[in-house]
């Protein structure tokens, strides 16, 4: 294990620029954990743990460096490296290997030369076929050396050249996945969209729809969207774990895992549904059961939400803070998804009082890992219209505002009265038009006639139908 260097000037440098620093020790094991990516996320992970956990910051960058060494982005390796020195000048990894560098860039120069000259020759050509695969084989490259938004460039060059659904498909999923490495959330919840026009039929579609599922509960999770995140999650076919890959990607490994749409799709719905739509569309959700047995802490904390122990839920979900600080697409929005799960936890619980000691809510919510007290959390919660209550300082009370029945009574006395009202003109409306003779023919059918006839033809409907209900007929 390596050592702990907390008071490393690197951690009191992001401490004091407010940047996240973890220093309890996660749940999970590093080396088990990153086995389940591949690609730039496994990089992107290890990187994130490696600048954020003082606990695994060695151990996680010292694999960065040799992840990094595998690859072709040496602009990464570098980036790595270091912040491996940083953190640990005194470790021989953190001092860059500038022959490999080197040669890196050599081979990247001459690929990038050699895959130009080969498009080129596609276009003069003006085969279709060749051409898009030229473009693909260059947005792969740029993809591999790390410059995301020229890849993007040459995979969207790719769609004029596509001469199916499937190829259009294909190109639109992958401009999905760059869109996803860039977090550029509302341009991946667009081109999933897309990928969803082009109507794609049986075992295309059958094999495409949980991995957009998967992307969309993402893209929406990344824009705080957390309704529609967990919505599209719980719509996520289990198939999604064995998949084949999709335009030569392994979402479940170059994305996010099955493990990871269970705790994504988990922590959404516990932030936007109710306790009903908990049970209906969670934990009653066959699909999604699926997912949920990956992540059975997930599952439990639904379940205690649900029956209303709402402290035991809270205490779960902060057993796995540190954990999900280190995700590299939580970690992001975590803060305000608890606040959310934990504000609605609040309010759930203080519905039955009409008053409870500020003692007795500091003892069921204990204070959080941001530190606030709950007196401040209350005042905070019932100035945002969150929670409908006082506080009582001096006797330490939250207090329910009383509700005057007499109030709701005589409100609801006139609404019935003005709605009385209305149906009496309407009904006298329709008796002084038959003492006058007056009468409004339907039109013979539907199509007919232009919109006045069409509303008078309505009211005189309306009119009929009022009435028959007092028994008159014409």
């Amino acid at each position: 294990m390596a050592p702990n260097i907390e008071q490393s000037p690197y951690f009191l440098a992001r401490q004091n620029l407010g940047h996240v620093v973890v220093r309890d020790p996660p749940k999970f094991d590093l080396e088990s954990y990153i086995s389940n990516y591949e690609g730039r996320t496994r990089l992107d992970r290890l990187f994130l743990i490696g600048s954020t956990s003082t606990y695994l910051a060695v151990d996680a960058l010292r694999m960065g460096v040799a992840e990094a060494k595998r690859g072709k982005d040496t602009d990464y390796y570098m980036k790595i490296v270091e912040t491996l020195h940083e953190v640990l000048p005194d470790d021989p990894m953190g001092i860059p290997d500038l022959g490999w560098v080197d040669q890196t860039n050599r081979w990247v120069k001459q690929e990038n030369d050699r895959l130009e000259h080969e498009l080129k020759a596609y276009k003069n050509n003006l085969i279709k076929e060749s051409i898009r695969m030229g473009n693909e084989d260059m947005g792969n490259f740029f993809y591999s050396i790390g410059n995301l938004s020229e890849a993007f460039k040459s995979y969207f060059r790719m769609r004029e050249h596509c001469t199916s659904a499937k190829h259009l498909s294909g190109m639109t999923l992958r401009l999905v996945f760059i869109s996803i490495a860039q977090r550029i959330w509302m341009g991946a919840q667009s081109h999933i969209v897309k990928v969803e026009a082009h109507s794609l039929k049986g075992e295309e579609k059958a094999r495409l729809d949980p991995i957009v599922s998967a992307c969309s509960g993402l893209a929406h999770m990344g824009l705080n969207a957390y309704r529609d995140a967990a919505n599209a999650f719980l719509q996520t076919s289990p198939t999604y774990l064995t998949v084949e890959p999709a335009t030569g990607i392994k979402f479940q490994k170059e994305v996010l895992t099955g493990n990871d749409v269970a705790v994504y799709g988990g922590l959404c719905a516990l932030a936007s549904m109710d306790r009903k739509e908990l049970q209906e569309h969670v934990l009653a959700n066959n699909n999604f059961r699926n997912f949920l047995e990956l992540e059975p802490h997930i599952r439990r904390a639904i379940s205690l939400f649900c029956s209303s122990k709402y402290s035991a839920c809270l205490e779960v979900l902060e057993a796995y803070r540190t954990d999900y600080l280190l995700d590299v697409y939580l970690a992001p929005c975590l803060r305000e998804i608890y606040a959310k799960i934990r504000s609605k936890a609040i309010v759930q619980y203080f519905i039955p009082f009409s008053c409870v000691t500020l003692d007795e809510m500091a003892k069921k919510f204990q204070m959080t890992g941001e530190g606030i007290s709950i007196e401040d959390e209350l005042i905070f919660m019932i100035n945002s219209g969150i929670l409908d209550a006082k506080i009582d300082l001096v006797e330490r009370l939250l207090i329910s505002p009383p509700i005057n029945p007499r109030h709701a009574v005589h409100t609801a006395a006139l609404t019935m009265a003005e709605n009385y009202n209305h149906t009496l003109r309407l009904r006298l409306t329709r008796l002084n038009m038959l003492n006058a003779g007056l009468e409004v023919r339907s039109p013979k059918s539907s199509n007919q006639g232009d919109g006045q006839v069409g509303g008078e033809s309505m009211l005189g409907g309306t009119l009929r139908r009022i009435g028959t209900g007092i028994g008159i007929t014409s």
